[in-house]
């Protein structure tokens, strides 16, 4: 083909009508599987790229949505943004990154963009809704909830049992021999730290084991919180025989404190983090941890995003996506 493909050419090559294929492009919710996979196939192959300014001037859409996180920096949401992005290209999406860095001013913005139509849509994965903001009632069909409950949050959520997680974490480590189990927490009262908190607490009662004074420790998600943290329980007269860390992070930070002090991992000290960051298995020793299927999270938050900005299923649900624990070099059983 010597010219650059319209939608016509792809009408032709897929048997249907350019009528169909622009509603396959426009992600219209009107054309079913797998009618749609199939025009999006051809049109990728044959190179062909919607002219987006001229479909947003038809559709008063800016064909753009928001992902808004607490701190960019932070490589667990990696995947979670290749997961998203794949499916906002398949729709002729773009993907705007928002950074909040938990300033209230900066949360409320991004919902007053969507709110004005600068983006279509967002999906927020800051664990919390912004104070103070007037959010308009149609709001709850362009925000999605992805990562950390809500509570009170009236929009469609894509998360995982944090509870249920820690509980697989306790149960591995029984299963090794371990009873004196400590809790490296997230910051408190942040919803993820609470229920990962909870499970850890469930678990060890469903087990008969005792959780003694300053067996559970708070930290902040970081580095230098978990290395703390772990010094303190080290340091109690009957201290811990497993560590278990509510992220990787505080995991990395438990690990080091534990090796300046002189003990070996995991022959001394089992520890075992969450999120399955891409450090988890580089990580010497490499670490036994929650994995959390950050592509199809991703994927599923947009998909469902997009359902609801197309009105093919408005629908407000809690959607659950499935963890497992990867055992890796830092869970062994006491000495």
């Amino acid at each position: 083909m010597n010219h650059k493909p319209r939608i016509k050419d792809i009408a032709v090559k897929a048997g249907v009508s350019p009528t169909t294929v622009s509603r396959a492009l426009s992600g219209s919710g009107l054309v079913a599987e797998p009618t749609l996979s199939q025009i999006r196939d051809i049109a990728r192959l044959m190179g062909y790229y919607p002219n987006i300014s001229a479909r947003n001037l038809r559709t008063q859409k800016t064909m753009s949505v928001l992902i808004v996180v607490r701190d960019i920096g932070n490589p667990f949401y990696l995947n979670i943004f290749k997961g998203a992005e794949n499916a906002a290209r398949d729709a002729g999406y773009s993907i705007l990154m928002a950074n909040t860095e938990d300033d209230p001013k900066k949360e409320a913005d991004y919902f007053d963009m969507v709110s004005h139509g600068h983006a279509d849509g967002m999906i927020l994965m800051t664990g919390k809704m912004p104070h103070q903001c007037q959010i308009p009632e149609d709001t709850a069909q362009k925000v999605l909830i992805a990562l950390e409950m809500i509570d009170g949050a009236d929009f469609t959520h894509v998360i995982i049992d944090n509870e249920a997680a820690s509980h697989k974490v306790i149960e591995h480590l029984v299963g090794l021999g371990h009873k004196k189990i400590a809790h490296i927490s997230g910051p408190v009262p942040e919803g993820m730290s609470i229920r990962r908190r909870a499970g850890f607490e469930n678990a060890m009662a469903k087990f008969g084991l005792p959780i003694p004074q300053d067996y559970i420790q708070r930290g902040a998600f970081s580095y230098q919180s978990g290395e703390e943290a772990c010094r303190k329980l080290l340091q109690l007269d009957d201290r811990p025989t497993a560590i278990y860390a509510a992220n990787d992070e505080m995991a990395f930070g438990a690990i080091r404190a534990a090796k300046t002090m002189g003990l070996s991992i995991p022959r001394d000290l089992s520890i075992v983090g969450f999120d399955d960051i891409y450090l988890a298995d580089g990580f010497v020793p490499a670490l036994t941890t929650i994995h959390q299927p950050c592509m199809e999270i991703g994927r599923c938050a947009m998909n469902r995003l997009l359902a609801h900005l197309t009105g093919e299923n408005p629908k407000i649900e809690t959607i659950t996506i499935p963890t497992e624990i990867i055992i890796r070099e830092t869970t062994a059983p006491p000495v």
